[in-house]
């Protein structure tokens, strides 16, 4: 939920320079089931704009009316919403409404961690009861400094807290610049994750051959800046060349992402790694049995954006640690 909480800080700075005050929606606490989990945000903008969701969209307009009387006294609230007679869920939703007011040096320090991939951690306080919470509020640590939302939040010693430590930005690496990598960087841009793409100077392509993408990086294999691959990074290679292949998985043995994904069928695979085992006998072992190739689930995909859902299917399946299943076989609740 990074990417959600970044660009609520990236519209309420949009927001901020037409005047225009903000609230923010937490849901902080949960009885029964919901469409989302505790920790999902949105932000009401004084003309009724609202930016992200805290449920499948049915809870929204009931958020809004709410937040008309945080816009008019300046105060916190918990809102409750209940599901059971209204929704699938059959849930009770408890949402804390704050003014929204991040000083420039708050936002100046979140960019800064959002840059350098750090994460940060949010706590917010509630009382579990419908009503006005004077001082009540969230309170967010960027590389061990703390800023409250707005001037009036104070720490609330007697009350719950909802806390959450937030990772980087889930970011996916595809090395290859083919038509494939243009729809694959497509679907993983409108999952909100940072998109980089990996071609050699050679392909002659720039940024905007992958619209929307983060950064292309335009290495040789063997200069490729594999520090810049961290444990919050799906890393996908799909340059259709054996060659290419080979070279870019001599550099990313010294690398550990959260998923590592070829393309192609499984001959070619064990091709290339028994070619790249031959180069290097000491290699990690790990780093072998954690490579998914062919990438992708089993769905019966055919198409390009077909197989682009079943490769980012089993990067989740990967990052989140889970058995992919119908959830109509799952016996337990969908989120623990």
């Amino acid at each position: 939920m990074t990417h959600e909480f970044k660009n609520i800080i990236t519209e309420y700075i949009n927001a901020k320079n037409t005047n225009l005050k903000c609230v923010l929606a937490t849901v902080v606490d949960l009885d029964g089931s919901s469409y989302r989990r505790p920790g999902v945000r949105m932000l009401i903008r004084e003309d009724n704009v609202m930016i992200g969701a805290v449920s499948g969209g049915c809870v929204e307009k009931e958020v809004l009316f709410q937040a008309q009387s945080v816009f008019e006294k300046q105060t916190s609230k918990l809102m409750t919403y209940d599901g059971r007679y209204r929704l699938g869920c059959e849930g009770i939703l408890y949402i804390l409404l704050e003014p929204f007011a991040p000083s420039e040096t708050l936002v100046i320090e979140f960019n800064k961690v959002i840059e350098n991939r750090q994460s940060f951690i949010l706590e917010t306080a509630y009382q579990k009861e419908y009503g006005d919470l004077p001082g009540y509020g969230t309170f967010i640590t960027l590389d061990a400094k703390s800023f409250s939302f707005n001037g009036s939040t104070v720490e609330q010693m007697a009350a719950k807290c909802f806390k959450q430590t937030m990772p980087p930005c889930q970011r996916l690496l595809l090395i290859g610049g083919e038509h494939d990598a243009v729809i694959l960087a497509y679907f993983g841009l409108s999952m909100g994750w940072e998109v980089h793409v990996a071609v050699t100077p050679k392909e002659d392509k720039n940024i905007n051959d992958f619209p929307g993408i983060d950064a292309l990086l335009n290495y040789e294999p063997e200069n490729f800046p594999v520090m810049d691959i961290d444990t919050n990074t799906a890393v996908l290679l799909m340059t259709h060349s054996y060659v290419k292949d080979l070279k870019y998985l001599t550099v990313l043995k010294k690398s550990k992402p959260a998923y590592l994904g070829i393309l192609g069928p499984t001959r070619r695979r064990e091709k290339l790694l028994s070619a790249l085992l031959e180069h290097d006998m000491d290699i990690d072992m790990d780093f072998i049995e954690n490579i998914h190739g062919p990438a992708g689930l089993h769905i019966g995909a055919e198409t390009p954006q077909e197989i682009a859902i079943s490769i980012l299917a089993e990067i989740l399946t990967v990052i989140r640690k889970t058995e992919p299943m119908m959830l109509k076989d799952k016996l337990k609740q969908i989120h623990h």
